[in-house]
């Protein structure tokens, strides 16, 4: 009799295939019919989770954080841990030391270390210590538009008056200057601060001046009559002049010597570029000397006014993060209209004898001013530029003969004893 190893109990009488089948059909029609069970809401809920997972994911990555609203929700659920316990290991003595955690903190950091600092431009701290009437409004006007378009910071100072400084002035304006968020433009009427002296960064100068007697005379009528802005504007800025002041004769203030007209007023431009010593209010050699060379060790570019266009397409090339585009807002149609308010009224030109006694006053402004035009012109030369050049306010021939004929100087107390030759006795003839 042969023996049934199989596993599988036999079928019983009453169960026939058909019955297993059934059975079985049955069952897979449960399996399938069960997703359907949940109700349509929840499978939106479950689906909408999912989606704003997702989306929240995708917002972290793209932006190098978490929303707003994950922040909140951090925020939230740390406000019951405020604490936490750290356990350093130092000199294998297990200490427990209690840090603070601000609510909502991100672990930002943790998870990928500092983030990379800003690349700030070379250089990002300038410094433009204005001369007075050598076109510094129009500048600071361009300024203003510039920083706008390039995101630099731009203090520009409304002090206008104090251009000498105690020296416990100078240390603060300088620490103030530092602590502004670079990149940064600082502008002020004020004489070169020396940043080194007191171990403080130096940051990198830049300037503008003009022909000394034009800036002279430009600078005599703007006290008295303003400029184009309001015809006002003159009783606003010198309130306490009285009318025989505000309407002398220039040739009357320069050759009766008014202190106006004399030095040390008239001895303005070279401290500018000398700096804060005594001696660099006092005309004469060392002032000179002392203010070239801190124009060749810490001035980028000094340009001069009467070339204008040439500066500002050298301080594009040279500072571009603060002067690109700076010519086509210079061109533009609506800078022209702000530009040209800034023109000084009533301006006129003294007679060759009062140029002659202000020249004599002036031969080491314009000393100076021969020696910055032709710096300027080999900054030109290196940099490529071919621009033509403007010719200066006097001619070299007209200033030549007037040093040829202009006696030696003497003290600003001394009168002038002899007449002055006749003013036609010493033009230049072609």
């Amino acid at each position: 009799m042969m023996k049934n190893y199989s596993s599988s109990p036999p079928h019983s009488n009453n169960q026939t295939p058909h019955h297993i089948r059934d059975r079985n059909n049955k069952k897979y029609s449960l399996l399938s019919a069960l997703p359907w069970r949940f109700p349509l809401r929840g499978y939106t809920l479950c689906m909408a989770t999912l989606f704003l997972f997702c989306f929240g994911s995708l917002f972290y990555q793209l932006n190098g954080g978490p929303p707003k609203i994950l922040l909140d929700i951090r925020q939230y659920l740390d406000t019951t841990q405020s604490d936490r316990m750290e356990q350093p290991h130092k000199n294998r003595k297990h200490m427990w030391i209690l840090s603070e955690r601000n609510p909502g903190e991100s672990t930002f950091l943790d998870d990928h270390g500092p983030p990379v600092p800003k690349v700030l431009p070379f250089p990002s701290q300038v410094v433009y210590n204005r001369v007075g009437k050598c076109g510094s409004r129009t500048v600071v006007i361009l300024l203003k538009l510039l920083a706008e378009k390039h995101e630099f910071n731009l203090v520009s100072s409304d002090i206008h008056n104090k251009t000498r400084l105690t020296k416990q002035e100078q240390v603060d304006l300088m620490r103030n200057i530092s602590h502004i968020p670079q990149p940064f433009l600082y502008t002020r009427h004020v004489h070169f601060l020396n940043f080194t002296r007191f171990r403080i960064e130096q940051p990198v100068y830049i300037n503008i001046i003009r022909d000394p007697i034009n800036r002279f005379l430009s600078n005599y009528f703007f006290r008295r009559f303003g400029d184009w802005r309001g015809e006002q504007n003159h009783l606003i800025r010198t309130p306490g002049m009285k009318d025989d002041e505000r309407y002398l004769d220039i040739n009357v203030c320069i050759l009766e010597n008014y202190p106006e007209c004399s030095n040390p007023r008239a001895f303005y431009i070279i401290p500018y570029f000398c700096g804060q010593h005594p001696k660099c209010r006092e005309p004469g050699t060392w002032a000179l000397e002392r203010a070239k060379q801190n124009v060749l060790e810490n001035y980028l570019l000094v340009g001069i006014l009467e070339e204008l266009e040439d500066v500002l397409l050298l301080l594009e090339r040279l500072l571009p993060h603060y002067f690109t585009g700076v010519l086509n807002i210079y061109k533009s149609p609506d800078y022209k209209k702000m530009g040209n308010m800034t023109g000084t009224v009533r301006k006129h030109t003294p007679t060759l004898e009062a140029l002659q006694v202000l020249y004599h006053r002036m031969r080491y402004e314009y000393e100076f001013y021969n020696f910055i035009r032709d710096q300027f012109h080999l900054m030109k030369r290196k940099i490529g530029l071919k621009s033509a050049s403007q010719p200066p306010a006097y001619s070299p021939d007209f200033l030549r003969e007037l040093a040829l004929r202009t006696p030696e100087p003497l003290d600003e107390d001394e009168e002038l004893d002899t007449d002055l030759e006749d003013a036609n006795s010493w033009l230049v003839h072609p």
